[in-house]
């Protein structure tokens, strides 16, 4: 009997122990992030049946129960995804808004300066000191171009590095997520599911949490305790002791750009979508790159190149100091097309693409595939699929004011990047080297006859773009019969259009004699426009003729129409100047901006919830545990109470038995 007492003592003083022990541990982790506290269970042994019934036999300690709920660390792990993927985002973007909307180093002050420049030429008779200034303002904008874009690429620097750390960061949680499995798999008792390593479990759940920091991951539960963890759509990084690595590569399509990829058997890295891998920090640089700072980078050049490609074709359209027709006042960048690096090697596809029409820029980028049968254009903002049809082309097919010339053979799955603005604002400059070149005057001039009898007037003539290639004659005499009612002179060569009262008719080319309505009219003859007002007598003239260089000198009729562009609407389908397009951007980041820093906060707060959740399950209390160190101290006591009891009994059975 007094055996049985002995040992119902020492199984209560082992798991009296083995609870101080377990608070102690408890205690002593309290502050370790992911640890989760541990609870004694014990269970009464099995009874020893006798004939008055059964006699107990003291405790058991049947198992370390650690309390963690995996419904609330799934929460955890999700809400720490979206704010770790938000942090990242709103810390990159709010770089750009930063940049964009600076007052003093944004685009605004310096496109507002150029054009003031263009406006004293207009009101200074072209004097060389407003030229000189415009010269200036032209090029500090074409500073504040490259530099605004020159920011934008070193943020595009940044986040690369920072993917490749990313990346680096995930493998190396995998690596450790996968060899843990491995350990608790061979610590785990077999077929007792209590007899797990909770120490090591909370280690992984730490590094699976982690993980999510970087990426979004899911946890689905395999054998033997392990954890099979997977990101994206179900790509699996960790299979019980098996850890699959990432890795970063250069894009087959832009040597510049890097993306992420798996290595898979074969050695050879299979690239990831951006749109797989979201949450996390990774996903939150992607989703940054993808949606804004491309976005950012295409807009800018797309003002760029608007403002390039349009002062250039009115500059064109007038006269230097010298006389000489002007040229392209800034340089205008073209559109970057790479080839995909895994294109066939006997494809001999070339694909050129030139900016034609700046209204029609959407700031997309393009993707250019060969299905076997036929080439299509695909606008990635939207996925618009649009056919080169015919092919072979008879010329340039216009989509979205952009001329796409594909020549040559392809195989099947042969791709191409199309990139219209990327390097727009980067490789923006001033193409003139001399005040002189700035060409302020028209080409053409008008001029009354001094003998007219009537009261009639031509206006100053003015020029487009049909201009340049019309090979109009000039000058040109025009003569009015009043008999007949009749101008003549105009080109025989040229078809003559006029307008009156908002009413145009074109004559062809070689008419004799051109009507002149009493209530005056508009004509439009090889690309110069003209009007003459009412009050014409008979054989008065007027004459057009080519600028002479002594007039062109302080001539400024280009020079007014090169002003007036400030204030034209060019972009977005002729709905946006400048200024506005560029707005616009600035809008749309500070907007980006604004909802990124809002549902950040929001995220944050749904950690902060999430995780005191988890932690009122999992976390230790201090004060709880400390009553367990006295309850267990009791109970310790108790039962060395009842081994002392069992030695005096046992004693005392011996005294009796000498």
């Amino acid at each position: 009997m007094a055996g049985d007492i002995l040992s119902i003592g020492k199984s209560a003083l082992f798991a009296a122990q083995t609870g101080l022990t377990t608070t102690g541990h408890n205690i002593s982790n309290a502050n370790v992030a992911g640890y989760s506290r541990q609870v004694v269970v014990q269970a009464n042994a099995v009874p020893i049946a006798t004939g008055a019934g059964f006699v107990g036999t003291g405790t058991t300690v049947s198992a370390i129960k650690r309390f963690s709920d995996e419904f609330l660390n799934s929460q955890v792990r999700n809400a720490q995804a979206n704010s770790s993927a938000l942090d990242a985002f709103n810390a990159q973007i709010s770089q750009i808004d930063n940049i964009l909307a600076d007052s003093s180093a944004g685009l605004s002050p310096a496109l507002q300066s150029f054009f003031s420049g263009v406006q004293a030429v207009a009101n200074d008779h072209a004097s060389v000191a407003s030229r000189q200034s415009l010269l200036s303002s032209a090029q500090t904008l074409a500073g504040r171009f490259q530099a605004l874009d020159g920011q934008l690429q070193d943020i595009r620097s940044g986040v690369d590095g920072q993917i490749t750390t990313n990346v680096n960061l995930i493998n190396s949680y995998a690596s450790q997520i996968a060899d843990l499995n491995n350990q608790i798999t061979g610590m785990t008792g077999a077929g007792n599911s209590n007899n797990v390593p909770n120490d090591l479990l909370d280690k992984r759940d730490q590094l699976v949490l982690e993980l999510n920091k970087v990426v979004k991951a899911n946890v689905t539960p395999g054998d033997g305790n392990s954890l099979t963890v997977s990101i994206g759509n179900g790509m699996p990084l960790v299979i019980g002791k098996q850890a699959f690595q990432l890795t970063t590569t250069t894009s087959p399509t832009d040597g510049t750009r890097t993306e992420v990829a798996l290595v898979n058997g074969s050695g050879r890295p299979n690239i990831l979508g951006e749109a797989t891998l979201q949450g996390g920090a990774l996903g939150g640089l992607l989703d940054f790159r993808n949606n804004v700072l491309d976005k950012t980078q295409n807009e800018l050049g797309k003002v760029a190149a608007g403002l390039a490609f349009t002062f250039n074709a009115q500059h064109k359209l007038g006269l230097d100091a010298n006389g000489q027709p002007g040229g392209d006042f800034f340089t205008l960048a073209g559109p970057v097309v790479t080839g995909n690096s895994n294109n066939a090697l006997t494809s001999t596809t070339a694909v050129n693409v030139a900016i034609s029409d700046p209204t029609q820029l959407t700031g997309s980028d393009y993707k250019v595939d060969y299905d076997g049968a036929n080439f299509t254009v695909t606008r990635l903002s939207d996925n618009k699929k649009t056919t080169i049809a015919p092919y072979p082309q008879a010329g340039p097919q216009t989509i979205d004011g952009l001329d796409f010339s594909v020549s040559g053979s392809a195989a099947t799955g042969d791709n191409f990047m199309v990139r219209p603005t990327i390097r727009a604002a980067a490789n923006f400059a001033v193409a003139l080297t001399d005040t002189a070149q700035i060409a302020a005057a028209a080409p053409v001039m008008t001029s009354s006859a001094m003998t007219n009898l009537g009261t009639a007037s031509i206006s100053a003539g003015q020029v487009d773009a049909k201009f340049l290639g019309s090979g109009v004659a000039l000058p040109m005499t025009l003569t009015y019969d009043a008999a007949s009612g009749h101008l003549s002179g105009f080109d025989p060569a040229q078809a003559v259009t006029v307008t009156v009262n908002g009413a145009s008719t074109t004559y062809p080319a070689g008419s004799a004699n051109i009507p002149y309505p009493a209530a005056g009219a508009s004509y439009e003859v090889g690309g110069i426009s003209f009007s003459i007002s009412a009050g014409m007598k008979d054989t008065d003239q007027f004459t057009v003729a080519a600028t002479t260089p002594a007039s062109a000198s302080g001539d400024v009729r280009n020079a007014n129409l090169l002003g007036n562009l400030q204030s034209t609407n060019i972009f977005d389908k002729g709905n946006a100047t400048y200024q506005g397009s560029y707005a616009k951007l600035v809008s749309f980041v500070g907007n980006k901006a604004r909802e990124s820093q809002v549902n950040g906060e929001a995220a944050s707060a749904l950690l902060a919830q999430s995780t005191s959740s988890a932690q009122s399950v999992s976390g230790v209390n201090l004060d709880e545990e400390a009553t367990n160190l006295l309850r267990y101290q009791q109970s310790y006591q108790a039962a060395s109470k009842i081994m002392q009891i069992a030695q005096t009994v046992f004693n005392s059975l011996l005294s009796i038995g000498s």
